[in-house]
């Protein structure tokens, strides 16, 4: 299969008192057709900007964005409606993401509605449908969200997004707000709703091993930029810049003889507010060179394997 999503430069910035914030800056990837992008990376490195932007949440600033094959960059408000069919998110926080004083069947059902392509009779069967498929009980159909523990409120937001049966879905942390073993849950079930449906995710985390288990691709960002991008596997079997190194030494293992050695990132963050050109982790890195102050760009190390570090090469002896 080809790819569902094309996204060349794309940028999102927000003006600010103190300067242009670069949330998103540049940032280039493809998502695979029925295929998981993950994107990981600190908090407030633009990661959820990046997910808005793409399904038009957020008006992006330049760049493209491609949806099979198409340039949905700007689009007319009619043309725009279609395309939300195709396009939906699952927002982090599922206490705030549903409306309180709106039962689990009219929040499912409310998509189906505004579309104004269904009888009473077929409303009320594809709610029950979207109920079934992602697990809620038909008792619940009435119960309104304060009714609910997280893992089932967070079950309706994702019906909610299934509605108008969708193709590209944003998942925007959807597990972060969750108890552990509901976390597993919840993961269990979009990957099942994937191989379902042909599903092509953008899953936005900040935890690796989520990350590790839902996604076929990664994305690392870090301020704003992609630093690297590869196969899941490849890039936890090989990382290649710095930050996405320390990133993983971070992540915990139970095999004590195996623990892997703790890089610990030191130096100033570098503020996204009109930054200078140059490599943004420079200040944290313990391999930067005055080349690193230049302007970096995503270079293919390996097949399908981007880094953007201008010692990637030698540090890692290719």
């Amino acid at each position: 299969m080809g790819n569902l999503i094309e996204v060349k430069h794309l940028k999102k910035y927000f003006d600010t008192p103190k300067g242009m914030l670069h949330a998103v800056d540049d940032v280039t990837f493809s998502i695979r057709e029925g295929k998981t992008m993950g994107v990981v990376g600190e908090s407030g490195c633009g990661k959820s900007t990046l997910g808005r932007t793409l399904i038009h949440l957020l008006d992006s600033d330049g760049g493209q964005i491609l949806f099979e094959g198409r340039d949905v960059t700007h689009v007319p408000v009619k043309e725009m409606k279609k395309l939300r069919q195709n396009m939906q998110i699952i927002f982090q926080d599922p206490y705030s993401s549903v409306n309180p004083r709106m039962t689990v069947e009219q929040t499912i059902s409310e998509p189906l509605i505004l579309s104004k392509r269904f009888s009473k009779k077929e409303l009320e069967y594809e709610t029950e449908r979207l109920m079934d498929m992602v697990g809620i009980n038909k008792r619940l159909r009435l119960a309104y969200p304060h009714e609910l523990d997280g893992g089932r409120r967070q079950r309706v937001g994702i019906g909610r997004a299934l509605a108008m049966n969708p193709k590209f879905i944003i998942c925007d942390e959807p597990v972060s707000a969750l108890d552990v073993s509901i976390q597993a849950q919840i993961l269990n079930l979009l990957m099942d709703l994937q191989d379902q449906n042909g599903l092509t995710y953008l899953f936005i985390t900040h935890n690796l091993s989520v990350v590790r288990h839902i996604s076929s691709d990664i994305c690392v960002m870090y301020l704003g930029q992609l630093v690297e991008t590869s196969e899941t596997k490849d890039l936890f079997d090989n990382p290649l810049h710095p930050y996405t190194k320390a990133l993983l030494s971070a992540i915990p293992t139970m095999d004590i003889d195996a623990q892997p050695e703790r890089i610990v990132l030191k130096g100033e963050l570098v503020s996204p507010i009109d930054p200078k050109p140059g490599c943004r982790f420079a200040s944290r890195c313990a391999y930067a060179c005055p080349a690193c102050h230049e302007q970096q760009e995503l270079e293919e190390l390996r097949p399908g394997h981007f880094v953007s570090c201008c010692r990637a090469r030698e540090l890692n002896g290719l």
